[in-house]
């Protein structure tokens, strides 16, 4: 078992910054990629962005390219996701998960409970 806590979610002003951490323990994190995942009322969850094990690949969703920036600390096990020029339709809950970098919600194995962002305009 793996568990995962997110941090760093708020209320945040449009054009703002956040950086939400998500803390692992449990298992040996810096085996395992990860990725980032959002939740919208009324909305399907969406991938956001995935890093590898090793942090030297990177992807990202349309809507976060330029502006997210998803890295890790193996040593700390912890990753984080720096959010930059925020904008309101970016509200939502973020989820951290194990297991994959890439697009799909069901390649991951363990989530984090989410850690809420707001952007207000």
């Amino acid at each position: 078992q793996m568990q995962l806590v997110e941090s760093g979610g708020g209320l945040v002003q449009a054009g703002g910054s956040l950086r939400l951490s998500c803390a692992a323990s449990g298992r040996t994190f810096s085996t395992y990629a990860m990725g980032w995942f959002r939740q919208a009322p009324g909305k399907e969850r969406e991938f956001v962005a995935g890093i590898t094990w090793s942090g030297a690949s990177t992807s990202y969703a349309d809507s976060a390219k330029g502006r997210f920036t998803v890295s890790r600390d193996n040593a700390k096990n912890t990753a984080y996701l720096q959010m930059n020029s925020l904008k309101p339709e970016d509200t939502a809950v973020y989820y951290c998960a194990v297991g994959s970098w890439r697009t799909h919600a069901g390649e991951y194995r363990y989530w984090g409970q989410g850690t809420q962002v707001t952007v207000s305009s």
